[in-house]
């Protein structure tokens, strides 16, 4: 089982997905990621892309984010994160789309304040999900890329005006922080 660790949910357990396929983000790491980003939200849209469980946007939405869209191919995991909302009682703020990541990507208008991907280590796409979404311009003003990834990856420190502020390694995995420049 995982728990929500802050906010209105805190303490809260919550499902894993039952798959090999998924590979859930630690509560350590929640934590890390969450003191980095801020640990409340004053409301704002966030897409979770590969969602998994849905863990870190019910992370978001326990910490005052007032949207998330759920994009998640899977339809074990599509199935986790709407019993890990019913468990919870959350009902509204969010979207559950059965969706490949880059297609959603390439289609969708919506721009979003957070923006988090922690796709399978083995695909490393994380340059093309950067491109995607700068070329199409999906990040709201001001707002942070968060990417999930195996320790070894080499982020990029720039891309166009997106800039790689942060990033924190944890075992076998880092979080690269991205923001838009002015």
């Amino acid at each position: 089982m995982l728990r929500v660790i802050g906010g209105i949910y805190k303490s809260r357990k919550i499902k894993e997905v039952k798959s090999s396929k998924t590979r859930p983000t630690t509560d350590k790491n929640k934590e890390v990621l969450f003191n980095t980003l801020g640990q409340f939200f004053d409301g704002g849209r966030m897409l979770d892309l590969f969602s998994g469980s849905g863990a870190i946007g019910i992370e978001a939405i326990s910490r005052g984010i007032d949207m998330v869209d759920f994009i998640e191919n899977s339809n074990v995991a599509i199935k986790t994160i709407k019993e890990n909302l019913d468990l919870l009682g959350i009902n509204h703020g969010v979207n559950i789309i059965k969706h490949d990541a880059f297609r959603y990507l390439n289609n969708t208008e919506t721009k979003y304040d957070l923006i988090f991907a922690d796709p399978p280590y083995a695909l490393n796409k994380y340059d093309e999900l950067i491109e995607v979404i700068h070329s199409r311009q999906l990040l709201a003003k001001g707002g942070i890329i968060v990417f999930e990834a195996d320790k070894s990856y080499q982020f990029i420190d720039k891309y166009e005006n997106l800039v790689k502020y942060k990033e924190k390694n944890l075992g076998n995995s880092k979080f690269a922080f991205y923001e838009m420049e002015d």
